[in-house]
């Protein structure tokens, strides 16, 4: 039996997400869990997210529709 997350017929958008990142960097990993650093508190707003994006080692970010790089 199929995780609903993995399934395309659930979330055709999240699926063609993550095939798509497997198409990019050969990894089809989105992360999708509560979102912050060790030892901080959650984020709740874009302004949190941004700030934690750029104090930590990941590149990428995705909002909706918007995708966050740090280059």
């Amino acid at each position: 039996m199929k995780h609903k997350l993995s399934s395309k017929e659930s979330s055709v958008r999240y699926y063609n997400l993550i095939e798509e990142m497997g198409k990019v960097n050969g990894n089809a990993v989105i992360l999708n869990t509560s979102l912050n650093r060790r030892n901080e508190p959650m984020v709740c707003s874009p302004l949190d997210v941004l700030n934690m994006l750029y104090g930590s080692d990941l590149e990428y970010l995705v909002m909706e529709d918007i995708l966050v790089t740090k280059q």
